[in-house]
């Protein structure tokens, strides 16, 4: 689950910078009136929490929302306008935490500018591929590739929507399709959304060192001080916590926080290399900081795992009954949590059947997706299904994948089957 929200924070970077680059080439244009416009709906700026609000980056943020909220209710029709909130939109969702709120409002601006703009090949490619990122992020990958692809089809030499297409196709399990595409993003603009997604490709492929190298790269390419950037490093510093390099990653946390006071996502990973590392109390603190900064699911998932490690049942039922309603608001919200879900039940509510259920609904959606055979494989298991478990721990390491946890399920799979006298041949786990 962690690199499934890793791969999709990769799409602010890319957006960020499409929406000035597009709209800049535009400027000495004519403004196209659009056909049909009508009423659209503007959704709310949210307050942001004190500790999140940057200085001036919150000031940027709420005079934007005026102006451009400003310009939609005089004139409806207006793409340029509708597209900022948009994006405007899709970063809120990250730095606040607030998706069920924002992906949908940044949908209905969306949608209404690609209703009505058909006859604006720039502005339509622009909105369709702002809709495919936001797709990606409600983790609606088929959705994501069929828009991403209608507005590859406008603009063949864009890097950004070839950045689009390298996720979607990631999350389908696409994987030689993703490296294609990344190949051609890297041609047309090497910086710091294709070093990202080279990063991510090449762990997803065992070659971790590669990975750590290219997302330095990427952190080099990106603005000092900007969010994206800041992004990017948590990404380092989430490879070097996953494959136990504590050091360098407490390092990496540090020096984010150091720029960005307070980021709670910097937060967590340092939590959670504390916790590894056998500091649990701090790492209550810490938790317990980033969730009061923004209402993360996956901070309280983090606590409640570290007090179910510690035997505080009646902790951990609080936090999994605050879990499963926001696990509930987001799916409301039109997000698919099905991997979430699952996560919940093997970890924490210890329902196999419940668990199994959602992997497998996720499953009948990307079923070559290592992430998701990964789970599979990890449902199977807690089950006692150790057996049925063989064939998607295989699939789970089609690339090579040196993921610790398919290391641990391999390992278990392999004792408990071999103990059993049920399985065959190690080997077919490789």
């Amino acid at each position: 689950m962690r690199n499934l929200n890793l791969l999709l924070g990769v799409l602010v970077i890319v957006l960020a910078c499409l929406l000035t680059s597009c709209i800049e080439s535009r400027e000495s244009k004519s403004q196209v009136d659009a056909v049909g416009s009508g009423a659209v709906k503007v959704g709310k700026l949210l307050p942001r929490g004190e500790a999140i609000q940057y200085g001036k980056e919150w000031d940027y943020v709420q005079n934007t929302y005026a102006e451009t909220a400003g310009v939609i209710a005089k004139k409806p029709e207006d793409s340029k306008a509708k597209i900022q909130l948009a994006q405007l939109f899709v970063k809120e969702a990250r730095v606040t935490g607030e998706h069920g709120h924002y992906y949908p409002a940044a949908l209905e601006l969306l949608d209404h500018t690609i209703e009505n703009v058909a006859d604006d090949k720039d502005m339509l490619f622009l909105a369709m591929t702002y809709k495919a990122g936001v797709l990606l992020s409600l983790h609606e990958f088929e959705k994501a590739l069929e828009v991403g692809n209608k507005a590859a089809l406008l603009n063949p030499a864009n890097a950004q929507i070839h950045g689009v297409l390298v996720d979607a196709n990631v999350e389908l399990g696409r994987y030689e399709k993703a490296v294609t595409l990344l190949d051609r993003m890297l041609q047309i603009k090497p910086d710091i959304r294709s070093y990202s997604r080279a990063s991510y490709l090449r762990e997803i492929h065992g070659d971790v060192d590669g990975s750590i190298a290219a997302m330095t790269m990427a952190i080099k390419a990106g603005y000092p001080g900007y969010e994206e950037t800041a992004w990017a490093m948590l990404t380092l510093g989430d490879i070097y916590q996953q494959y136990g390099k504590f050091a360098e990653a407490t390092k990496v946390y540090d020096q984010i926080l150091a720029i960005r006071p307070n980021y709670p996502f910097a937060l967590e990973g340092k939590a959670q290399v504390m916790i590894a590392q056998g500091e649990d109390k701090i790492a209550e603190i810490v938790l317990k900081q980033a969730i009061d900064i923004i209402p993360e699911v996956g901070y309280y998932m983090t606590l409640a795992e570290l007090y179910k490690s510690q035997n505080r049942i009646d902790e951990v039922g609080v936090l999994v009954d605050e879990i499963m309603l926001m696990l509930e608001d987001d799916t409301a919200s039109g997000h698919n949590m099905n991997m979430e879900y699952a996560e919940v039940y093997i970890e924490l509510a210890e329902d196999t059947d419940k668990a199994l259920q959602y992997a497998e609904k996720e499953y009948a959606k990307r079923p070559m997706n290592i992430d998701v055979n990964r789970l599979m494989a990890k449902a199977l298991i807690a089950a006692g299904e150790h057996q049925k478990a063989e064939r998607y721990i295989t699939a789970a390491g089609v690339t090579g994948s040196v993921h610790p946890e398919l290391t641990r399920l391999r390992t278990a799979a392999i004792e408990l089957l071999s103990s059993t006298n049920t399985f065959s041949s190690p080997t077919n786990f490789m």
